[in-house]
């Protein structure tokens, strides 16, 4: 990186602290904000910022901002509380998930010159949400806490979740392209997943009890807390890629780890989390648009716009409805929880990590339709997330007390992510 582009980047962010208040009370979020200074300053435009994304110190900090949130949000999942309030988590991310991921296979199908796999993987990275983006929707605290918490669980869990389908589909995608047989990436997928699973348990698990025994001791010194709870992070990271495994698997398996047996400390991750990560995150958003946007300006043809509309309509608004059939939730609230599916960083990363581990014919398809889809979720969901969340709030404010409805269903709230 060159002394123009740090000195870029710092003026960003401090010029953005200093107003950062007055933008979101304006429905203009930070995502949005250091994606256009990030076009701004790309190469397309200034060329303050240059490089490419998986590259030198661009590649790190966007593995570690992956990192970051898939630990950070495992950690916020409170097993013993979801275990009360599965159901819309569940239907969501059990049905809805991978219909989602069928649906948006057969649109890229239908849309682009690809083959299944590649069209597979385009649906898969484009499913994980990220709740973060429309802070609103999960905050507002006149919305039912049982919907807020349903699209927050939903949004911690969902980009872990969509790891190992991805490696399974990339697998399937380089041998049908003919990088090695069947055999070989059988045992990278293996080895990806088994690995990963297996680092993530015992680097989390371990980690956690051995922080855990020390604070009880008084042993650790308050920041050494919070610095160790991330250490945990990159070690299962480390640990699983040291031996063939999936990092991001690992950390994300970590978190879930960590929260079972170190509960008391998983908001340490998250203190961590909403400072650094915060930064990590915005900062892969400039890179976002400097890198992977303002490049692809021009390759905006009609059947991706239609692409990226229908990913944040029909391919998710129609699967959450199908796994919610029967819970008993009013059309609003249904068409709710469908509308607010953000698609952010988890696929920014994802998307990345697809056409660095095999090459694609259609990796420039999956890269274009990937970037323009997150960028008119950053902009749809960032500008409609406090007046939609308002006027559900108003419309469940007006139903009838005395008649029972799911939504006004009492659960604990677990913690979520902090806007950006």
């Amino acid at each position: 990186m060159t002394i123009e582009a740090a000195a870029t980047i710092a003026a960003v962010v401090f010029g953005y602290g200093l107003v950062s208040r007055w933008l979101n009370q304006r429905w203009i979020s930070g995502p949005l904000v250091f994606v256009l200074v990030g076009v701004a300053a790309g190469p397309s435009a200034l060329d303050l910022v240059g490089g490419q994304f998986d590259e030198g110190g661009v590649e790190v900090l966007a593995e570690a901002t992956l990192v970051l949130i898939l630990f950070a949000d495992a950690t916020r999942i409170d097993l013993r509380i979801l275990r009360a309030q599965a159901t819309l988590p569940a239907r969501m991310l059990g049905v809805g998930l991978p219909v989602t991921v069928l649906l948006g296979t057969a649109v890229a199908l239908i849309l682009f010159d690809l083959t299944l796999w590649e069209a597979a993987l385009i649906a898969a990275v484009l499913a994980p949400t990220d709740a973060a983006l429309g802070q609103a929707v999960v905050s507002n605290p006149r919305v039912p806490v049982r919907i807020r918490q349903g699209l927050n669980v939903e949004s911690g869990l969902n980009d872990g979740l969509m790891l190992p389908a991805i490696t399974i589909l990339i697998a399937i995608a380089a041998e049908e392209a003919g990088e090695g047989s069947s055999a070989q990436w059988l045992s990278f997928v293996a080895k990806q997943i088994g690995f990963g699973v297996l680092s993530g348990v015992v680097i989390g698990c371990v980690g956690g009890i051995a922080l855990d025994y020390c604070v009880e001791r008084g042993w650790v010194e308050g920041v050494m807390r919070q610095i160790g709870t991330l250490a945990v992070a990159v070690g299962a990271f480390a640990a699983a890629a040291l031996v063939g495994g999936n990092g991001f698997v690992a950390a994300f398996v970590a978190g879930i780890g960590f929260g079972v047996v170190a509960r008391d400390h998983c908001e340490s991750a998250a203190d961590f989390t909403e400072d650094e990560g915060q930064l990590l995150a915005l900062l892969t958003f400039l890179f976002f648009g400097a890198l992977l946007l303002g490049p692809r300006l021009d390759a905006l043809t009609p059947s991706i716009a239609l692409y990226a509309l229908a990913s944040l309509t029909v391919i998710r608004m129609v699967p959450v409805a199908i796994g919610l059939l029967g819970v008993g939730l009013e059309p609003p609230t249904v068409g709710y929880l469908g509308w607010f599916g953000p698609r952010g960083l988890a696929s920014i990363l994802f998307g990345l990590f697809v056409v660095e581990e095999v090459e694609l014919a259609g990796a420039e398809t999956v890269l274009a339709v990937m970037t323009w889809t997150v960028f008119a979720s950053i902009v749809l969901h960032g500008l409609t997330a406090v007046p939609l969340a308002d006027r559900y709030a108003d419309w469940f404010a007006s139903m009838d007390d005395s008649v029972p409805m799911p939504e006004a269903e009492a659960v604990a709230e677990m913690r979520r992510r902090v806007s950006m």
